[in-house]
């Protein structure tokens, strides 16, 4: 382990962590790496399996609330890098139950941040010796800039417009993170992603919902008209995007990720229900299932993100379209749910 630079991936059993852990270990075999997750509903150790036996990797249950466990695995492990997934994440439990959200997401940001700052530093803008390119990256949403009419994009340079408890918390985060590289001359990178889809997402998100309700027979339930907007993320290509940032990017900036693939929602759920009708058909069209139940409140009607500076400054884009990304997502998921 001596010889070997260990990084900290909080949030690693979770969606988007989960897709990461293993790609990065595949791309860095001189890196070890902490996966800390607290295991909540969103959190499963089957989700990052394939990686439980590499000897690059190591599980840790625990909480980023916890100050003492957050000490005692930098001690122990002399983490040379944090990426920061774990974050409560689900607008419609962040409107049921704030508090848990301003304590997963704000507190425990500025725990891990805070702990990584007295490990890596002496003093504002001065680094122990070793840590001069120890760096924490923070993972945000495109939700801290609020809403969009029927044009336009977000910028890094968009102003913070948060919606919802959920975004709330995460624009909260982000400032904290951006504050310490202000204050502390600390070294952090932040990205901000559109909506995520692809294997290992939570049941209850509108991808994951719209395949296994299709398969199931029920009711396929819709928000409001389903003319919302997102701009539609290949979960693989945003860990692609996230392990670039981490590795070139300049510290100090943030950089959106995102997939240039704006649909509605009435477009997704047709578009599954078109591809189930091929791959795995019934006797009725799955379409026959949607079924419209009430907005959620404070609903943003549209997200788009621009990639530009990412795809111009680090050389990013997407290798993954909505309709090719989907096809690989329903097979995924009608394995897991048909098997």
């Amino acid at each position: 382990m001596k010889d070997k630079t260990s990084i900290l991936v909080t949030g690693g059993a979770g969606f988007i962590g989960s897709n990461f852990v293993p790609y990065f270990l595949e791309e860095n075999n001189d890196i070890h790496v902490v996966n800390l997750d607290k295991l909540t509903y969103a959190g499963d150790v089957a989700n990052v399996s394939e990686v439980e036996n590499n000897p690059n990797y190591t599980f840790v249950e625990g909480d980023i609330c916890d100050r003492n466990l957050i000490e005692e695995l930098f001690e122990k492990y002399k983490f040379s890098g944090v990426i920061h997934f774990a974050a409560e994440s689900h607008v419609d439990n962040s409107i049921k139950n704030p508090d848990a959200f301003m304590q997963t997401n704000i507190f425990g940001t500025f725990n891990l941040i805070d702990v990584a700052k007295k490990f890596w530093m002496n003093g504002p803008f001065e680094f122990k010796e070793g840590c001069e390119n120890n760096k924490f990256h923070h993972i945000s949403t495109d939700e801290v800039y609020g809403t969009l009419g029927e044009t336009g994009l977000f910028l890094e340079s968009t102003p913070y417009a948060p919606n919802s408890p959920y975004s709330a918390s995460k624009a909260s985060s982000d400032f904290v993170v951006r504050s310490y590289f202000h204050t502390y001359g600390m070294n952090v990178l932040t990205t901000n992603c559109s909506n995520n889809y692809g294997p290992k997402q939570h049941d209850e998100k509108l991808i994951p919902t719209i395949i296994r309700k299709a398969l199931s027979g029920e009711d396929i339930p819709i928000y409001g008209d389903g003319k919302n907007i997102r701009d539609w993320l290949y979960v693989l290509d945003h860990c692609k995007g996230i392990a670039l940032v981490y590795k070139t990017g300049k510290f100090g900036e943030t950089y959106n990720i995102g997939g240039r693939n704006e649909r509605d929602n009435m477009y997704i759920v047709n578009t599954i229900c078109g591809i189930l009708d091929g791959i795995y058909p019934k006797e009725k069209p799955y379409a026959d299932q949607i079924t419209f139940v009430k907005d959620r409140a404070g609903h943003d009607f549209r997200y788009a993100i621009d990639a530009t500076k990412l795809e111009n400054e680090l050389g990013w884009k997407a290798d993954e379209n909505f309709e090719t990304g989907i096809k690989k997502t329903i097979e995924w998921y009608i394995n897991k749910y048909k098997s």
